[in-house]
């Protein structure tokens, strides 16, 4: 056997690996509307980047007819290549082999790309589609879950993890995703649950469907376990290469910028046709938000989840940021459980990677009611307190209109380590809202009055006009500077652009304990 026998020996062995499967179940897997692990790959990184890595592992198990079959590749595709010519790590379970079900081997596929990525500092990505844990090797597969468990803890913060479900993700399996800092769904074809349908059957009695349980819409309105849904494959896999693009390599890095073309005026005229002075009447917050930001730029994180809060990247001058906001629309924008996890986990992403935050904020308070009270409102919205406070990354607010009580400290204010704080005129900054600060501090000359509503309605209106502004807030140094409205993207610019060597220090520790 000469050196050319050798070589392609090498290549139908390498040929197998690729088949994974074989054509009939990838064909099953087309029928079910769905790309196979090395499609997607394909599609998803530049032309021609790709390196796949441990083609050739196997599996060692010999018990239960493993020993009679061949799992090419184990299961999984790993390797890396570019995305917008910037590395990246990546592995893509195959479902055409046993389900894409995790055991040992497989499992030492995926922790070795990623011990990979953050050698090299670049982010990790996960296309999960498979079965389980391989049942016929298993503590080996349970034991190849932690492995990756653990490196998804250890390595958060230090590169960017990205996971992206395309198939079923049940068991155990799904903890990998929920540590990483954002999950793809793709709907229709995705789920993920702990226990599938007919164990929750057998156990409560409680019959669903796997889509109802766990699929895309679920997760991204209800419990929040999906960051972004997507009706296609493609679809998703387009959105993490933008996403990439908001983000630095590593946290070491810092994002990068993109080029823009300089405009003379940066002065928004129609900025003020989007917020209602009546501070009672709702309005879109992203529609401020586009108007501020870069043409286009406006990347929303959990848009379907904690509607009253409005989270996501942008770009101001080609920069990237962290938008957080209010949105007065859905419950007239108060804070609530469900909103105070979102925020906080959201800026503590940012503030690990070097994205600096800023904030738009038109918050009547924390949403009241038994069951946010008996829900943990008090542990949930203390996670903002703690989020601002920790964050180190430049911290921008803008108050449009209303900022009171507990939500208007929570929301970057100067006391908790905003670097600069702006107001609109029309600004109300007060321990509660005209009305029930007239209710409480004026009830005795109400309540004596030949006409109670007549004077309530005036003790609001003094309490609004002495208190309900911006000035008083200014003139103590809670307000750098009250701005006309059509400013405001300039003046964000500006405060990035002197913000951009920020370097403050907190005291040294081993971590804090957020209350989780």
């Amino acid at each position: 056997m000469d050196m050319y026998d050798k070589i392609n020996e090498l290549y139908d062995k390498r040929r197998k690996v690729e088949l994974g499967g074989g054509d009939e179940r990838i064909e099953r897997q087309h029928e079910k509307g769905k790309l196979t692990a090395r499609e997607r790959i394909d599609f998803f990184l530049d032309d021609g980047s790709f390196v796949e890595l441990n083609s050739f592992i196997e599996h060692r198990c010999l018990d239960f007819g493993m020993e009679k079959g061949s799992a090419p590749g184990e299961g999984v595709v790993t390797g890396y290549g570019k995305v917008n010519g910037r590395i990246v790590f990546l592995f893509a379970q195959d479902f055409t082999v046993y389900g894409g079900a995790l055991g040992e081997m497989h499992a030492k596929k995926i922790a070795h790309v990623m011990d990979l990525a953050v050698k090299n500092k670049a982010p990790f990505i996960g296309l999960n589609d498979s079965g389980g844990a391989r049942i016929q090797e298993g503590v080996l597969s349970l034991d190849g879950y932690g492995h990756i468990f653990y490196r998804n803890s250890i390595y958060s913060g230090v590169i960017p993890q990205i996971s992206v479900i395309m198939g079923p993700c049940a068991g155990g399996a799904v903890y990998s995703p929920a540590i990483t800092d954002f999950v793809f769904m793709v709907e229709k074809t995705s789920q993920m649950f702990i226990t599938g349908p007919k164990v929750i059957e057998t156990v409560t009695g409680e019959t669903i469907t796997s889509e109802e349980l766990g699929g895309a819409k679920v997760h991204s309105s209800t419990s929040g376990n999906a960051h972004f849904s997507y009706s296609s494959e493609e679809e998703a896999l387009t959105a993490v290469r933008n996403l990439l693009s908001y983000l630095p390599q590593h946290n070491e890095d810092h994002p990068p910028k993109l080029e823009v073309e300089s405009s003379d005026d940066d002065f928004l005229y129609d900025l003020l046709d989007h917020v209602p002075v009546d501070p009672s009447r709702p309005y879109d917050v992203r529609n401020v938000i586009n108007e501020v930001v870069d043409h286009d730029s406006f990347m929303e994180v959990q848009s379907n989840f904690a509607k009253n809060a409005v989270i996501g990247f942008a770009r101001l001058n080609g920069k990237s940021v962290g938008m957080i906001a209010n949105q007065p629309k859905v419950m007239a924008g108060g804070l609530d459980i469900d909103s105070s996890d979102k925020i906080s986990r959201f800026i503590r992403f940012c503030d690990c990677f070097h994205i600096p935050l800023v904030t738009f904020e038109d918050v009547t308070g924390f949403f009241p009611g038994i069951k946010q009270e008996h829900g943990g409102i008090i542990r949930h919205g203390a996670k903002i307190l703690y989020a601002y406070s920790e964050a180190t990354v430049p911290k921008i607010t803008v108050i449009t209109r209303k900022a009171y009580g507990g939500a208007y400290v929570a929301l970057n204010s100067k006391a908790i380590g905003a670097d600069i704080v702006y107001a609109w005129p029309n600004a109300e900054i007060a321990v509660m809202g005209p009305h029930g600060a007239a209710n409480i501090i004026f009830a005795k000359e109400i309540q004596e009055s030949e006409n109670p509503e007549n004077t309530r309605n005036e003790k609001i209106e003094e309490y609004r006009e002495k208190f309900a502004n911006p000035y008083i807030a200014a003139a103590n140094g809670m307000v750098d500077d009250v701005i006309d409205p059509r400013e405001t993207r300039v003046k964000l610019i500006q405060s990035l652009e002197m913000l951009e060597r920020k370097d403050e220090e907190r005291p040294k520790k081993k971590h804090g304990n957020i209350p989780l």
